[in-house]
């Protein structure tokens, strides 16, 4: 129990810190001795009051341009995911979408040391965006969605409220399937109990620290968390 309690403390301290990647940090950190069936449906279970958390902090700044359209691609993920999921192999599209959310976030780094900023395109905006709705409603891995709101948005309370809002879209989709398939357990139940508290706690002291931090700092640890993201998820699925 002491591995999952530093888990939660960690992950929700990334995610009250960039907004997202506490699915990473937490999976990352259990999954040498949990399998991921076990690990899933408690870190969702606790995403799920820390995203509206994060949402109602940073209301002000919620832009339903912005998280409308991107929760209605991560509900409409759901149908060509249980397709594909049936007809082709998982491993090898998480394979692809992993090199690309690796190489959004090597662009998204870059970016921050150019003079000049460079408007993304609305081509390329739009493609991000279906691919990121699809893939998290696929998955449930938000890495690409990240990428998506990090350009239409400007700042850290924007980012974290519009991706917070899309999530709770995702996490309530995904706990009604969960319960469905008989993967949230009265055992589930009690874990989160016991780990809510830490989960919070990591997450006040993230929130905390990014206000204190500076915003370029803070876009910085964003674009390395994807990076990370996109390795994860090539290594996990060689």
């Amino acid at each position: 129990m002491y591995l999952w309690i530093i888990a939660a403390v960690a992950a929700y301290f990334i995610k009250g810190l960039c907004g997202f990647a506490n699915t990473l940090v937490f999976t990352s950190i259990l999954s040498f001795g949990a399998s991921n069936a076990n690990i899933s449906p408690i870190d969702l279970l606790l995403g799920y009051p820390t995203n509206l958390i994060l949402t109602w902090k940073n209301r002000k700044s919620l832009d339903p341009k912005v998280y409308l359209p991107l929760a209605a691609l991560v509900l409409a993920g759901s149908i060509p995911g249980a397709l594909l999921l049936k007809n082709v192999d998982a491993r090898a599209i998480k394979l692809v979408f992993g090199v690309v959310v690796a190489v959004f976030g090597v662009e998204m780094l870059s970016r921050e040391y150019r003079k000049k900023k460079v408007r993304s395109s609305k081509l390329v905006l739009a493609i991000i965006g279906v691919t990121a709705g699809v893939l998290c409603g696929l998955f449930g891995v938000g890495a690409l969605l990240a990428a998506y709101v990090s350009r239409v948005t400007e700042g850290g309370g924007s980012f974290k409220a519009n991706i917070s809002a899309v999530f709770i879209v995702d996490n309530t989709f995904r706990i009604v399937l969960y319960s469905a398939l008989g993967l949230l357990t009265l055992d589930t139940v009690k874990s989160v109990l016991l780990l809510i508290p830490f989960a919070l706690l990591g997450l006040y002291a993230g929130i905390k620290c990014s206000s204190r931090m500076d915003e370029k700092l803070v876009r910085k640890i964003t674009s390395v968390l994807l990076v990370l993201s996109g390795i994860s998820l090539i290594l996990k699925n060689l």
